[in-house]
């Protein structure tokens, strides 16, 4: 028998490999062992149609609390000395650009943020996990003033700006009886809308980077789930009726809008209007990206997004589950299938959170419980979630994210 050249294997080898890749592609189809109905019924983004969820194997509420207690648990424990999380340590070769000391005060900024918002909407009346609340909310009212772009090219700071103004308005009824307190974090909640007026790109929006110029307002395009989470993070400001600027608000829902297609998939960045098929800006790209977007355009008001569209892309996330699964933990942003970065999972999943609290509260049962177990799922041995491994931040971020996730799924 003849051997083939080597020019035929690597054909063969060729045509082998892509056929199932041009099938994954062509229609976004991956998931987390669904129904095919699941995957049939959400598949064109029929707006008109219900959606069909999974109705076994669901989580109880007894296993979602006790979740939730273990990683209040894992922040107690992981909280540093000086009442903020995350650190600059757990170094490798493959970390991303961050500039010191500047990038990490807007990591940790960011991380403690998230925390704070956590151990406030749990509830949790352990001793030590109030301990650690109150020390992370004087560590952030101590050092949130000092927060600035770590250069004229890496602005992670914009992170911090809209997770600390979450945390702040979370914060605020906390503090109800104490007038001196409660001024001083309305100062800082407002002090924020001026960081992001100052940050704010020339066309609208935030992203996090500015290579180019570097100039001392950001000429990069927005990025559209840096709108989406600052939109969010403003909303919520707006309900406790501390007003963010017209303009400010204006301008980032219409750079978000420019970077929305028809199915209600949005691109990365404002950068890439150009190519709308590239992976990344298709539904399986943007299932970390849409439900932020989705809850940010709908809490200002916007009609389109509808019940139906919250609908269809809840279900798409967990009937496509596997996209952003895949790229979970990975070490290199963008490195998966879809150009998928591990750091769209948590992130992603509680702004699904975010967009289920968003429809009548008779239509959430199993919207919460389907996403209840994607996240039941990941938990770790320590009682952490974590997605993308960023030196020491990713496992209180993740579990931050987590637990806020997990509190919308219970009844």
């Amino acid at each position: 028998m003849k051997r083939l050249p080597p020019s035929a294997i690597l054909f063969l080898t060729g045509f082998l490999l892509a056929g199932p890749w041009v099938d994954l592609v062509a229609d976004d189809n991956i998931g987390s062992g669904q129904s095919s109905k699941v995957a049939e019924r959400i598949g064109d983004f029929d707006f008109s149609l219900e959606p069909i969820l999974p109705t076994q194997d669901l989580p109880s509420e007894v296993a979602i609390r006790a979740a939730i207690e273990r990683g209040i648990q894992f922040l107690v424990e992981d909280q540093n000395k000086n009442g903020s999380w995350g650190s600059p340590t757990r170094t490798k070769g493959l970390n991303i650009f961050a500039p010191v000391p500047g990038a990490h005060d807007a990591f940790r900024t960011a991380t403690t943020s998230l925390c704070i918002s956590a151990l406030i909407e749990t509830k949790t009346d352990d001793p030590a996990a109030i301990a650690a609340l109150r020390r992370g909310e004087q560590w952030l009212i101590d050092y949130l003033p000092d927060l600035r772009r770590a250069t004229g090219d890496a602005i992670y700071n914009v992170w911090g700006h809209a997770y600390s103004i979450s945390a702040l308005v979370r914060m605020l009824p906390r503090y109800k009886d104490d007038n001196e307190k409660t001024e001083k974090i309305v100062e800082l909640i407002k002090s924020q809308f001026d960081m992001l007026e100052r940050y704010e790109s020339v066309d609208g929006g935030w992203g996090y980077y500015d290579f180019r110029y570097k100039a001392n307002q950001p000429t990069a395009s927005s990025i559209s789930f840096v709108n989406g989470a600052c939109l969010v993070a403003l909303a919520e400001a707006k309900a406790a009726s501390i007003e963010p600027p017209s303009r400010l608000v204006r301008r980032a829902i219409a750079a978000t809008k420019r970077q929305q297609k028809p199915d209600f998939t949005y691109l990365y960045g404002e950068y890439l209007q150009y190519q709308p098929m590239r992976e990344i800006n298709r539904p399986g790209g943007s299932l970390g990206r849409s439900q932020c977007c989705n809850a940010a355009l709908r809490m200002w008001g916007d009609e389109r997004v509808s019940n139906q569209v919250i609908k269809h892309w809840l279900a798409h996330l967990y009937a496509r589950n596997g996209w952003l699964d895949i790229g979970r933990k990975r070490p290199v942003p963008h490195e998966s299938w879809m150009q998928v970065a591990g750091y769209f999972y948590y992130f992603g999943h509680f702004y699904a959170a975010l967009c289920i609290d968003l429809l009548p509260a008779a239509e959430r049962d199993l919207y919460q419980a389907n996403l209840a177990k994607l996240i039941l799922e990941k938990q770790e041995k320590n009682g952490s979630w974590w997605d993308y491994p960023l030196y020491d931040y990713h496992q209180p971020y993740g579990t931050g994210f987590a637990l806020m996730t997990l509190v919308r799924t219970l009844p």
